[in-house]
């Protein structure tokens, strides 16, 4: 009788499902196919988004335009029109930041994935970090905006709107002085600026202090830099700029990580089967467990408490693995404002 052979490490390797739970079974190839395919997803997403900013840019510009050309094309017409279509384009920098979130939201994911998974394919060690896959998933899972509103703000106006701003105060300065007719003093000028009962010398100063907020905006944001579909400095320079969310012990770090601490948890498990739960917790979720007795003062029994310190992609696994094996468990999981040691962020630092 002929023994067949033992498969190779290449073969066994090949065949080892990397993915395995509640009876699905996804390979290395399949793995990556997925991966794939939710790459195109991502930046598809991440397109339709720069396409409405654009929209968004085009339809300011189209406005202003027209304002401009409605304005210096008619003697009558008040100059009160170009100060409408500052408060108009002011709406349309509002909305465009508000896009700009949602397109940071996919362009995160698009970045993190362009330089923890296939970046990491072509330098060694050919894989990428855990601590990346974390962070992926905590975004699948509770997703969040990456930047603040005034970065969006901020960054949208120096790009785009400060230069519209520009020339309608500009245009609106040279309708006061030189249109219908040129003005003889500063006066002159002024009084033209009064919008209906508001005298001039009021709209001159609300004017003037609606664009000194815009330079500071502009000036005060330009530190802000978390936006990830932008080419900015991506190195640390001191201790205090490197994010302090948790991670796993190891040598390979994601290269691009969220500025945003990671959420952390503390779980407490109070079961009759503390043995295998603990162990169940320890070899699947690869979390440390501590045992305390407890007593339940209602009925009496002596009870043992696990304790687990978690982030936010593992609190369903670990109420699913309890649940497997003692579904009597009684878990409570609360919110952790620090958590350091092995497994989360290094003790010493």
């Amino acid at each position: 009788m002929e023994i067949p052979n033992p498969p190779s490490q290449e073969e066994a390797t090949s065949t080892e499902p990397v993915w395995t739970y509640r009876g699905y079974r996804i390979r290395s190839g399949e793995f990556v196919t997925a991966m794939v395919h939710f790459f195109r997803a991502e930046v598809q997403r991440a397109n339709v988004w720069r396409t409405r900013l654009d929209a968004t840019t085009n339809w300011a510009v189209i406005a202003t335009g027209a304002t401009l050309s409605l304005a210096f094309s008619q003697a009558e017409t008040n100059h009160g029109v170009i100060l409408l279509n500052t408060m108009l384009v002011g709406l349309f920098l509002f909305i465009e930041a508000r896009r700009y979130r949602y397109y940071e939201l996919w362009s995160s994911r698009v970045r993190l994935m362009e330089t923890d998974f296939y970046a990491a394919m072509l330098v060694p060690p050919f894989h990428p970090s855990p601590d990346w896959a974390e962070t992926l998933a905590e975004n699948l899972l509770h997703p969040s905006f990456p930047i603040s509103v005034w970065e969006a703000l901020g960054r949208r106006l120096r790009r785009n709107y400060f230069w519209m701003f520009l020339i309608l105060g500009l245009a609106w300065l040279a309708k006061l002085w030189l249109h219908p007719t040129a003005a003889r003093e500063l006066a002159e000028a002024a009084a033209r600026a009064s919008v209906g009962p508001i005298p001039g010398g009021v709209v001159l100063a609300a004017v003037l202090f609606a664009y000194a907020a815009l330079v500071l905006l502009g000036i005060l944001t330009i530190r802000l830099q978390k936006a990830s579909g932008e080419v900015l400095p991506r190195f640390a320079t001191s201790s205090a700029d490197i994010p302090t969310e948790s991670v796993r012990p190891s040598a390979i770090r994601a290269w691009f990580r969220p500025h945003a601490k990671r959420q952390q948890y503390l779980a407490y498990v109070v079961t009759e089967k503390p043995g295998e739960v603990s162990q169940a917790i320890m070899s699947q979720l690869d979390r440390g467990v501590t045992a305390m007795p407890g007593k339940g003062m209602f009925s009496g029994k002596e009870r043992t408490v696990l304790m687990c310190a978690l982030t936010v992609t593992e609190v369903n696994h670990l109420r699913t693995v309890t649940a497997s094996i003692d579904p009597r468990a009684f878990v409570v999981v609360s919110p952790a404002q620090e958590v350091y040691g092995s497994g989360f962020f290094p003790l010493e630092k």
